[in-house]
């Protein structure tokens, strides 16, 4: 097992140091977070304002939700290096409850259908159970699966542009990533454990030398906005609330995975209780995020992968990050700033970051049982996720349920596992019962 540079109770010696570490667990989260409340605010067809309203309120959010998730509150907080963020999770369910009751009706089924996911965490000492090594590696392999056609896209430009795949896009990306692979391997000390952030400020300064950084938004953006609560109100409709509570069920899977493959890059044991401190952040995040007006959230995967990375586990680095993210809710302008970094820049770093929990997977399914019926599970399960993964329009003729359920390639890859390994004769159980039920 490979030696982490910080453990998850250390703290880096300098603050400059935890700085650029943080840095970059903002730069590998912030086009999530942003995003989200952008594509809600297109596709309800919102004023400009309001959809400012929206990033800010999620800015915050995340920001305050993740420094819970990493110091604790009590029971609250998994007390490891999280991301939280707005979560992709609930669009397709956030949209279809706007198109008919608005913003207003969205935030009122995220409150209620937060309650899902808190009274959920109450049973993950249970639902641990469920998830002994064989399954916790496909979970995790899966998770680096399904994001790295994420980076892929952002390497050739972003998707639906006119140009995506050019030569240009995916030379930049190539230059970042050749870049972020000589820091981790060459770098010694802050060189290597920042190289996610050298790298992509190497390919922002190489993008700002060829005139391709426009900084519009930056000029348009507030310098400081407060967000209020309730800006949008709140409704309660149960169509809305049945299909949030659902995608909040799911979510339960997809975090549940997430937990897992953090537990590994940071080589620290996930039992149940963990298991329960962690997800119950995720349900009251969500809640208090309802009300200051932001969509859901829920832990983010992708800084699983700079963990992996860098070697980074310190809580402590992510907590700074929680910090940065709440000051750019409160100053837009530094979030403006950070979206101006191009898509292939990001693409470059991120290909490197998703790839190392696939790598981690890798390593944990070589530890998996050699037998006929663990190959069976992890065969059928990665196949059945990545087929979802690589071709979300299979499920395109389905119900809305089947397809808010199943929509996620995590979530299938997860469930099917889970599935085979109750249904096959030979049951696995997680090596540790006695932490499983603490």
């Amino acid at each position: 097992m490979e030696q982490l540079l910080y453990k998850v109770e250390d703290r880096p010696p300098m603050l400059i140091t935890t700085v650029l570490l943080s840095l970059q667990h903002l730069l590998a989260a912030l086009g999530g977070i942003i995003a989200v409340p952008l594509v809600f605010g297109g596709a309800l067809k919102l004023p400009a304002d309001q959809i400012v309203a929206l990033v800010n309120a999620a800015l915050l959010g995340s920001g305050v939700v993740t420094i819970v998730q990493c110091r604790g509150v009590g029971p609250v907080g998994i007390r490891l290096p999280c991301v939280m963020g707005t979560s992709f999770a609930f669009v397709g369910a956030g949209i279809s409850v706007g198109l008919e009751h608005g913003v207003a009706g969205i935030l009122g089924s995220s409150l209620v259908g937060s309650l899902v996911m808190i009274v959920g965490s109450y049973f993950m000492p249970v639902i641990r159970r469920f998830f002994p090594h064989t399954v916790t590696s496909v979970v995790v392999t899966m998770i680096g699966l399904s994001l790295t056609p994420v980076a892929v896209d952002w390497a050739a430009g972003g998707v639906g542009r006119s140009d995506y795949g050019a030569i240009g896009h995916l030379a930049i990306a190539g230059f970042v990533l050749v870049l972020v692979i000589g820091f981790v391997q060459w770098g010694r000390g802050i060189v290597s454990a920042s190289a996610v952030v050298l790298g992509i400020a190497c390919g922002y300064v190489l993008c700002l030398a060829l005139g391709l950084i426009d900084f519009t938004q930056v000029s348009e953006a507030a310098v400081f906005a407060i967000p209020q609560p309730l800006t949008f109100g709140m409704t309660f409709p149960v169509a809305g609330i049945v299909a949030m509570s659902i995608a909040f069920l799911v979510t339960i899977v997809e975090t549940t995975g997430t937990f897992m493959a953090l537990g590994a890059a940071t080589q620290t044991r996930i039992d149940g209780k963990r298991l329960s401190s962690g997800m119950l952040c995720d349900g009251v995040g969500s809640a208090f995020a309802a009300v200051m007006s932001s969509p859901p959230l829920s832990t983010f995967a992708q800084n699983v992968g700079v963990v992996s990375l860098t070697g980074v586990a310190s809580r402590h680095v992510v907590m700074l990050t929680g910090v940065m993210l709440l000051l750019a809710g409160l100053f837009p302008v530094l979030g403006a700033l950070v979206v101006t970094i191009p898509q292939p820049v990001l693409g470059g770093a991120g290909l490197m970051m998703f790839a190392m929990i696939i790598s981690a997977g890798i390593r944990m399914l070589s530890g998996a049982e050699h037998s006929r019926r663990a190959s069976l599970i992890i065969a059928v399960s990665l196949g059945c996720g990545l087929a979802v993964t690589v071709r979300p329009d299979l499920l395109s003729r389905m119900p809305a349920f089947v397809r808010e359920v199943f929509g996620s390639g995590i979530t299938v890859g997860a469930l099917v596992a889970v599935g085979l390994n109750l249904l096959l004769p030979g049951r696995e159980v997680d090596a540790h019962p006695e932490e499983a039920v603490a």
